[in-house]
């Protein structure tokens, strides 16, 4: 285990993993102790010579690894690799050419749990080290338990595709999970941006009064403003229940706060005299200036189209065991939506549905458009 803090380092370690041709990749944030979520850790490591800790805190950016990423030559192995990709893809703008998830290619064997721990004793008789996920990574120094817990992230990733790999050949499932792994590395990642009716997600927040409703968006707003002053995540500040639980109470003063949920005496002090202005400000707001929600309902479907829905549902629930695989793999929910929307007639027209892959098509194409046929008033059973 070596670490990486200086662009020199950087740029020869990603010379030697290009050279390599199969590196393993995890990363670790800090979104449980920082906001907004910094990228605190990047783990790689290749077959033949151990594993690198890169410190993406001492360095100016990761720039010299975008080489790596985009190298079609190159096998990155990941372990649930959706969040490590998208923080990668969106905060230094790296594009991935050739992935292999060892969590994709398990699902795809129909493995009940995917856990990497898990995985890891299953096919190697390996167990990792008690989990540090709730530490603060952006600390530094790093213990020599948080040094082992990260490098073992990566080191046993090429010997658990090695067998994966092998199970996937023998169950003529490999170029599904390739299939699935490129449309991963493809995926677009746009920045998020903020959502202003975010508030009114809030489990309670549609049953306040409209009144209720201006004062939790709000407080809403003015806990992302402490957090973001206090660096700690916004439901270190405030949880969405005490924020909702403000918003139906409305209380006038401290007294009022204190019997809140949530509003300790901690809370009160740091904080107590923000939210009471909030309230107030939010109050004293005009009735134009309340916020106006649509309701949004799901447009009623076709009669055609919900004959379709639960024929492929019925498929599904029998085709899934037959398989050996979840429901969600076999033909996830939204899927079967578009598939009875698109009402497809042959092979091509279901290979036109987006999402719907080549794999699927080839494995489930006939029975989908037999099942599809079924649904057609007349149509004999």
């Amino acid at each position: 285990m070596r670490w990486v803090r200086t662009v020199a380092d950087l740029e020869r370690l990603a010379a030697r993993l290009r050279a390599a041709r199969e590196v393993a990749l995890d990363t670790e944030g800090d979104s449980l102790h920082h906001y907004p979520e910094r990228l605190a850790l990047l783990q790689l490591a290749e077959r033949a010579d151990g594993a690198w800790l890169v410190d993406p805190l001492a360095l100016p950016g990761l720039a010299p690894l975008a080489a790596v990423f985009a190298d079609a030559a190159v096998c990155l192995v990941v372990h649930a690799g959706d969040n490590d990709l998208a923080q990668l893809k969106r905060r230094h703008g790296f594009t991935f050419a050739r992935l292999f998830d060892t969590s994709i290619a398990a699902r795809f064997l129909g493995v009940p749990a995917l856990g990497l721990d898990v995985l890891l004793a299953r096919y190697l008789g390996v167990e990792l080290p008690p989990s540090r996920q709730k530490d603060d990574w952006s600390a530094r120094p790093l213990s020599p338990a948080q040094e082992q817990y990260a490098v073992a992230d990566v080191q046993y990733l090429f010997a658990l595709k090695d067998a994966l790999v092998a199970e996937l050949e023998r169950a003529g499932r490999l170029a599904w999970v390739e299939e699935e792994c490129a449309a991963l590395a493809a995926q677009a990642m746009p920045e998020r941006t903020p959502d202003p009716d975010a508030f009114a997600a809030l489990k309670g927040a549609r049953e306040l009064t409209l009144r209720g409703l201006t004062v939790l968006r709000a407080l809403y707003e003015l806990r992302e403003t402490l957090a973001v002053r206090a660096d700690r995540p916004p439901f270190k500040i405030l949880g969405n229940d005490t924020l909702v639980r403000l918003a139906a109470d409305l209380p006038s003063d401290r007294d009022g706060l204190a019997r809140i949920p949530g509003c300790t005496p901690r809370v009160i002090d740091r904080w107590g005299e923000a939210i009471l202005a909030a309230i107030r400000n939010a109050m004293a707001l005009p009735e134009e200036a309340w916020p106006r929600l649509e309701r949004r309902g799901r447009p009623p479907l076709a009669g055609a189209v919900r004959r379709r829905i639960e024929a492929l549902r019925a498929w599904r629930t029998e085709a899934a065991p037959r398989v050996g695989l979840e429901a969600g793999v076999v033909l996830p929910n939204r899927l079967i939506g578009a598939l009875a929307e698109a009402a497809p007639h042959d092979t091509g027209d279901l290979l036109a549905i987006d999402g719907l892959r080549r794999w699927r098509v080839e494995a489930f194409g006939d029975e989908w458009l037999r099942v599809l046929a079924s649904t057609v008033p007349g149509a004999s059973s």
